[in-house]
């Protein structure tokens, strides 16, 4: 039996509201792991801090803050920070061209397939 216009328009519909639905949900997942994600990675590195500097532990919130404002704000800290930021840089450079050199050499070796089957 074929279904009217309304029909058709109605399960269009339903199934936009349902993708709709699908898609907010997915976007809530991705929130939910970047907050875990955020979570995870602050608690490893206040862990590794507090090894590092016991005596932090005993601090007040106020005087954690003073504490990392003047430690961050000191010109050496900001070269090493800068210094690691960069080199992070240079590395994601370095594998992007290796990756765009090993798709380069891909495409060469398909193109050299392609050539051969062309003479023969």
């Amino acid at each position: 039996m074929a279904k009217t216009k309304a029909e058709k328009i109605a399960a269009i519909e339903l199934q936009m509201t349902q993708l709709e639905n699908q898609r907010k949900k997915l976007i809530q997942e991705q929130k939910q792991q970047e907050r875990k994600d955020r979570t995870k990675r602050l608690c490893k590195r206040m862990g590794l801090f507090e090894s590092m500097l016991p005596e932090s532990i005993s601090l007040t919130d106020e005087q954690f803050q003073i504490f990392l404002e003047k430690t961050i704000a000191a010109e050496h800290s900001r070269r090493i920070l800068d210094g690691l930021t960069a080199q992070r840089g240079t590395q994601q450079t370095a594998r992007n061209a290796a990756y765009t050199e090993t798709q380069d050499d891909e495409d060469a070796d398909e193109d050299d397939g392609s050539d051969a089957r062309v003479r023969d």
